[in-house]
């Protein structure tokens, strides 16, 4: 089973509903998905309990209780299991950061939300974990191109340590429509820009987690 801490110490970044249209996104895909939520806002499980249809399992626990939660689904052959971690306070987030095989640290392109993830990267590298920086609620392209703003947060954040990934996501009303009825913007929406962005997120994350050095699959590891 691999693990993924979704990480964002600044609020309003969006770590909550990337965390909720991830694990669906690996549900629907047939992997076997647990969403650990230790936020105590519980948004992550609000939203997942609007939900009519079958989806992820919810867990609500406190980061005290994520190393036995994380044992049990090893032991009941989840392949995922992903971390809702609340902004504060430092020690519960270090504890989903240890217990992650992948940190994913969630950024608007603001100053602050930089400043914010550059203090978890380097939590991330202190602790040896892996990390990968999502930009998300980005403005659309103007004319194809990317707006300055976009440009400037990518370069700044080159000098946090870590990957940035490929895929970045852009500021969509689709996201808000879609988890107000526990629905993944895939599910609300397939054919929607919104759906392409998670979907190539999440197969890229699948990419770095089921596969070892060698090119194995590592799902069971």
């Amino acid at each position: 089973m691999k693990t993924l801490a979704l990480v964002s110490r600044k609020g309003g970044a969006g770590k909550t509903t990337l965390a909720v249209n991830l694990s669906l996104t690996a549900h629907l895909a047939g992997w076997k998905t647990l969403l650990a939520d230790i936020d105590p806002q519980r948004s992550a499980s609000d939203a997942l309990r609007t939900r009519g249809d079958p989806g992820p399992v919810l867990a609500e626990i406190n980061a005290g209780k994520l190393f036995q939660t994380r044992s049990q689904a090893v032991h009941d052959a989840y392949d995922v299991m992903l971390i809702d971690t609340p902004a504060a306070p430092d020690a519960d987030v270090a504890v989903a950061v240890n217990s992650a095989d992948l940190c994913l640290l969630v950024c608007r392109p603001t100053f602050l939300d930089i400043a914010s993830v550059a203090r978890s990267a380097e939590m991330v590298r202190r602790l040896g974990k892996a990390g990968l920086i999502v930009l998300n609620q980005a403005p659309p392209k103007r004319g194809g191109s990317e707006p300055a703003s976009v440009q400037q947060a990518v370069e700044a954040l080159r000098f946090c340590g870590l990957p940035i990934a490929p895929v970045g996501l852009r500021s969509r009303t689709i996201y808000q429509q879609a988890i107000a009825r526990g629905l993944s913007v895939g599910e609300w929406d397939a054919g929607a820009p919104a759906a392409q962005e998670i979907d190539r997120l999440w197969s890229h994350i699948a990419a770095l987690i089921t596969l070892d050095a060698r090119g194995r699959d590592a799902r069971a590891i």
